[in-house]
C-alpha cells in the first residue's frame, strides 16, 4: 500500500495517528470515508462538481487503503469477501460520480457503516490480542 496508505491516512484527516492503535487506524479510515462520502453527496445536491470529484477521489483513496490492510493470508474467506466489496464500493463511487447518483452514494455509505459497526463490536481483548498483528500488517502495508 506504501504511499497509498499513507495518502488514505492523510486523506482521512488523521493527525492522530500516530497515537492511535491499529484497531483505531482502521477505524478513522472508515470514519473518513464516510465523512467524503457524505461530503459528496452534498456537492451533488449542490451542483458544485468540481467538490463532488475531489471528495469521490479522496473516498476512493480511502478505500483502497482499508483493501490494502486486509491480511489475505491470515483473513481466508473473511479477507476476499472484503476485498471484493471494496472493490464494489470504488466502482459504485466511480458511477456516482459519471452520473451524479446520490443513491449510488448511500448504497456506499450503508455499507461502510455495516463493516464500521462489525469492527467497533470486535471485543476488547481479541483487539489486544490481535493488536500486534494488526500493526505489522498496518505497517507492512504502509511500507511496501
Amino acid at each position: 500500500m506504501n504511499k497509498d496508505a499513507m495518502q488514505a491516512y492523510h486523506q482521512a484527516g488523521i493527525s492522530s495517528a500516530n497515537y492511535a492503535n491499529p484497531h483505531q487506524l482502521i477505524l478513522m479510515l472508515m470514519d473518513g470515508a464516510l465523512e467524503r462520502v457524505a461530503k459528496a453527496k452534498g456537492a451533488i445536491l449542490q451542483k458544485a462538481l468540481a467538490e463532488k470529484g475531489k471528495h469521490l477521489s479522496n473516498t476512493i483513496m480511502i478505500i483502497s487503503g482499508l483493501n490494502d490492510c486486509l491480511d489475505m493470508d491470515a483473513g481466508g474467506e473473511l479477507s476476499k469477501n472484503l476485498s471484493e466489496l471494496y472493490d464494489y464500493m470504488r466502482r459504485r463511487l466511480l458511477q456516482a460520480n459519471l452520473d451524479n447518483d446520490p443513491d449510488a452514494l448511500d448504497e456506499v455509505a450503508s455499507l461502510l457503516n455495516e463493516i464500521r459497526s462489525a469492527w467497533v463490536a470486535i471485543p476488547r481483548p481479541v483487539q489486544e490480542a490481535h493488536g500486534k498483528n494488526m500493526y505489522r500488517q498496518v505497517a507492512q502495508a504502509l511500507a511496501d
